[in-house]
């Protein structure tokens, strides 16, 4: 799914206009793409009476269409029309010829018919507002908003709530909202995810999200000039190594893990199990030599390399013993809980030039490499690089409220700077790659708010790594596994407070399932 500003939508449409696509065709390809979300949606949980709010914009056009198409599959129908007259519009005459019911704002000022409307109701589809609007609402838009949600309040049952585009009070550029603004069950989002609706406060404003097509043409310059997409099951899906029958654990590789200390012993095994859990063949931890006895009994499927150490933290003394040890290793992670030692950095300064294998570095190994200079030119091939908001800050030198200020643009900029793939962690993690494309997980939940998740989503990409997976494709399908085990962990435990890195790492086989 392509992700776009409203400027960049508009300038889409105009190419496609002038190739051929004319609007009116794209407002009815965006229409019978909304229609047949809503019958399938209608199908699956027994709905058939459904309110469209119609504004007089292009989200109103597409609501009218969808209404027009659901009217002739035999679904009972209503528009309720806003500052939309129905003199000479074409759109309104065709969806009466389908046997739709049209009832408008002006001759309803006290809400009664929209309230008999939705009191038959099983869907209420948002057309009111399209992705132009400016803050705040003009006064009528604001008093239709404000008259709906007082029904639905008063329902004993409320309609299911269908945006068109983004819920009617969005800004689809900066993701602000209205007060009025109505929380939707489900956006279909035209063509593309409008940026704004992964934004605080849109995305609690927009539910469940699903990209509608309008049928534009191919090889449009003004589309594939877009560089920024947004992660979805397919495109995970798509990456995922293959599992044939005749696989065996050479085939999905080796990661080697170095991790922990004694101070964070259980880093360590969390990464490590991530990466077993992904599908490598073989995960070799490399760990401070106190640690064995206390790890080893809780991932018996690893192998062990024993690092020299100073008081439980990893030595430059181990430099040798690692580097003579790298045997089948595919790719290595560096960092989950290895601590802020000096000699812990001499031991990551010296190894990175002679690394020349994948390698993911997370956590205390990210702020290590702030301490080195040009540590970027050292890393022998590109590397994913996890940092969280405060990491980054170390990374670049630039405060964590103008890194979270500017998320999407400061990770591709060092991307490229860097050469390396950026993972800038948190609420709609985005992955950078060099190259200037990146990914954002549509994903913002605090059950990933937990000591120990950011380990999980390491060892998950280190696991990707070994098995093959080009740094920007395993770093994007990673993240995006490990949001949704996020999800997943919160659903069955019934809250977000709850969820540990052990439930979200038991996670990630269910996630994988729903891929495969």
């Amino acid at each position: 799914m392509k992700l776009v500003t409203t400027t960049q939508m508009r300038a889409i449409e105009k190419e496609a206009d002038s190739k051929g696509t004319t609007y009116a065709q794209l407002m009815q390809n965006a229409g019978r793409s909304l229609a047949e979300i809503i019958h399938a949606t209608g199908q699956e949980n027994d709905l058939h009476t459904i309110t469209a709010i119609v504004g007089t914009g292009n989200n109103g056009g597409d609501a009218l269409v969808a209404l027009t198409w659901l009217a002739q599959a035999g679904w009972q129908t209503h528009a309720y029309l806003v500052n939309r007259k129905s003199a000479g519009d074409q759109l309104i005459t065709t969806y009466l010829e389908a046997g739709g019911e049209v009832e408008s704002f002006a001759s309803d000022t006290g809400f009664n018919v929209l309230r008999t409307f939705l009191e038959e109701s099983d869907l209420l589809l948002d057309g009111l507002l399209g992705t132009g609007i400016k803050l705040p609402l003009r006064q009528e838009a604001a008093h239709v908003l404000q008259g709906t949600a007082l029904i639905l309040a008063e329902l004993e049952i409320q309609p299911l709530i269908i945006a068109v585009d983004c819920p009617s009070g969005v800004d689809c550029d900066t993701g602000a909202c209205a007060e009025e603004t109505l929380p939707a069950d489900l956006t279909v989002t035209m063509a593309a995810v409008k940026q704004g609706l992964l934004k605080m406060p849109a995305y609690e404003y927009i539910g469940a999200l699903e990209v509608g097509e309008i049928g534009l043409p191919e090889k449009l310059d003004a589309w594939d000039a877009l560089r920024m997409e947004v992660a979805d099951a397919a495109m995970v899906s798509a990456v995922l190594p293959e599992r044939t029958p005749a696989s065996h654990k050479g085939t999905f590789g080796t990661a080697l893990v170095i991790a922990g200390s004694a101070s964070y012993t259980g880093a360590a095994l969390l990464a490590g199990e991530a990466a077993y859990r992904i599908g490598a063949g073989l995960v070799t931890m490399a760990v401070p030599e106190p640690l064995h006895p206390i790890l080893a009994g809780h991932l018996p499927e690893a192998t062990w390399l024993l690092l020299t150490h100073e008081k439980g933290f990893i030595s430059d003394k181990a430099i040798h013993h690692l580097l003579n040890n790298l045997g089948r290793t595919t790719a290595i992670l560096i960092g989950p809980g290895i601590g802020d030692k000096h000699t812990t950095k001499l031991f990551i300064d010296h190894i990175l030039p002679n690394l020349n294998l994948p390698l993911v570095i997370d956590a205390d190994g990210l702020r290590h490499l702030a301490g080195i200079k040009n540590w970027h030119k050292k890393i022998t091939q590109p590397a994913v690089l996890t940092p969280h908001p405060g990491e980054m800050s170390a990374l670049t030198g630039l405060t964590v409220e103008e890194i979270q200020e500017n998320r999407e643009e400061l990770a591709s900029k060092f991307a490229q700077a860097w050469g390396h793939v950026v993972v800038l962690k948190g609420a709609f993690t985005v992955i950078a790659n060099p190259d200037g494309y990146s990914t954002i997980i549509p994903v913002a939940t605090p059950a990933l708010a937990r000591a120990g998740t950011g380990d999980v989503l390491a060892g998950t990409i280190v696991g990707l790594r070994a098995q093959g997976l080009p740094p920007y494709q395993a770093a994007v399908a990673g993240a995006y596994i490990h949001a949704q085990a996020g999800l997943h962990a919160a659903e069955i435990l019934g809250t977000t407070a709850s969820v540990l890195a052990t439930d979200v790492l038991d996670s990630i086989p269910d996630i994988l399932a729903e891929l495969e």
